[in-house]
């Protein structure tokens, strides 16, 4: 995952409003800013603003259904990003290995 790419999607992803948004994405095949509001306390504008966020990021994608837009989660760029965290895990308890052997030495 390229450097900016998982950033964007580390930066989306830290926000609990946006975390929210994907947990009710990811129970279906897709959801209209109408239903993502419904039951909070957020408006339109700012579940839009999310949203764009969000698919800046690659976390999510919108396809038009008539007069709405229907959001849907794109597992792909979680999957890359949970790669990228496991790589950067992988390197460190390399990293920590090897300074564990030289404060043994």
């Amino acid at each position: 995952m390229a450097a900016r790419d998982s950033s964007r999607v580390f930066a989306a992803l830290g926000d609990p409003t946006r975390l929210r948004l994907l947990a009710k994405l990811g129970e279906g095949n897709g959801s209209s800013i109408a239903s993502l509001t419904a039951g909070s306390k957020l408006t339109r504008q700012a579940i839009t603003k999310h949203l764009g966020v969000l698919r800046k990021a690659g976390l999510i994608r919108g396809r038009r259904r008539g007069r709405e837009r229907l959001f849907a989660l794109q597992p792909a760029a979680l999957d890359r990003a949970r790669r990228s965290l496991d790589d950067i895990s992988r390197q460190w308890d390399e990293a920590l290995v090897r300074l564990k052997a030289l404060a043994e030495r």
